[in-house]
């Protein structure tokens, strides 16, 4: 059994489109970092360089989702853990699924692999509960198994990992204001018409039609969120100009990435997705907002060992 290691969690997109809190995938080249350690004296000791998030184990997404994981083993083992934040709290790119993620991901490694994967999923979903409220998976699925993910179910958990075309790249623009998810998921309504399901449903099922068929203008007719997006886009400066900009300049869908404020594109070819990138830059410059944008292929590995 190693008694040390260090791991790469990905940032994620979540929502996707009409996916929300189901459908999520994971960015290549951002990602947070974890130096962990098993320890004799045992309970969990986390420290975060630069970061002023709490270390305290039982508030911190990291602390919480690892003793999630001991408690199914029964084990009182020490973990002690340096966490690298790569991913902005508050970006809208899975900032506390990344740190969930990977640090379940290390501890499983060190215990000498109990878990799958897949089953490292449950115990992520608890530190996400200690962050928003909520046990969602949109965001610890891909971290943790790559690619892109449906959660086709919560009772009794069920993701699945969908087939996607391999040149499909992601241009992700990040305007630098912050946007709490448990803040973002007060102003959603609470009921919602028939109609509105209806469509919302038909766009779902379209956009995995599309992805497993390499069918970009079905992708690109699906990727509409009729729900979630009109009301969260108010709390984005430059939303609508993003969304045209993107379609002019040949991207496939353009849709909010987790709870915002980052906006994320979907583009058939890195050509394409250079080129949105590129007015995504310069929209924010004539708006006077800092921000950074990242454009990369769909992650297939997830987290992964670095030493």
């Amino acid at each position: 059994m190693s008694s040390a290691i260090k791991v790469f969690a990905p940032a994620t997109v979540a929502n996707v489109g009409p996916g929300f809190d189901i459908l999520g995938l994971a960015l290549e080249g951002i990602g947070d970092e974890i130096e962990m350690s098993l320890s004799d004296a045992g309970g969990i000791e986390i420290r975060m360089p630069g970061s002023n998030l709490p270390t305290d184990p039982k508030a911190n997404v990291a602390g919480v989702a690892i003793q999630a994981l001991l408690d199914e083993l029964g084990s009182s083992q020490g973990i002690r853990m340096i966490i690298y934040k790569k991913v902005l709290p508050g970006s809208g790119l899975g900032s506390s699924a990344s740190s969930a993620a990977g640090a379940v991901f290390a501890a499983n490694e060190l215990l000498n692999s109990p878990f799958s994967k897949q089953e490292l999923v449950q115990f992520a979903m608890a530190g996400e509960a200690a962050s928003s409220g909520k046990a969602h998976a949109d965001n610890v699925a891909p971290s943790l198994l790559g690619g892109f993910t449906l959660v086709r179910s919560y009772e009794p958990l069920d993701v699945v990992n969908l087939s996607y075309p391999s040149d499909l790249t992601v241009v992700v623009v990040h305007p630098q204001i912050e946007v709490k998810t448990s803040d973002s998921k007060k102003i959603l309504k609470k009921d919602i018409s028939m109609e509105t399901a209806i469509a919302q449903w038909g766009n779902v099922a379209g956009l995995i039609s599309g992805l497993a068929t390499s069918d970009y203008g079905l992708i690109g007719r699906s990727l509409q969120d009729v729900i979630v997006e009109p009301v969260r886009s108010m709390l984005i400066p430059g939303f609508d100009q993003l969304k045209q900009a993107a379609a002019d300049k040949g991207a496939l869908g353009c849709s909010i990435s987790g709870s915002g404020p980052s906006v994320f594109a979907l583009c058939n070819d890195p050509v394409s997705a250079n080129k949105v990138g590129s007015i995504f830059r310069q929209i924010y410059q004539d708006l006077d907002i800092e921000h950074y944008v990242h454009v990369s292929k769909i992650n297939e590995e997830g987290a992964k060992v670095l030493i």
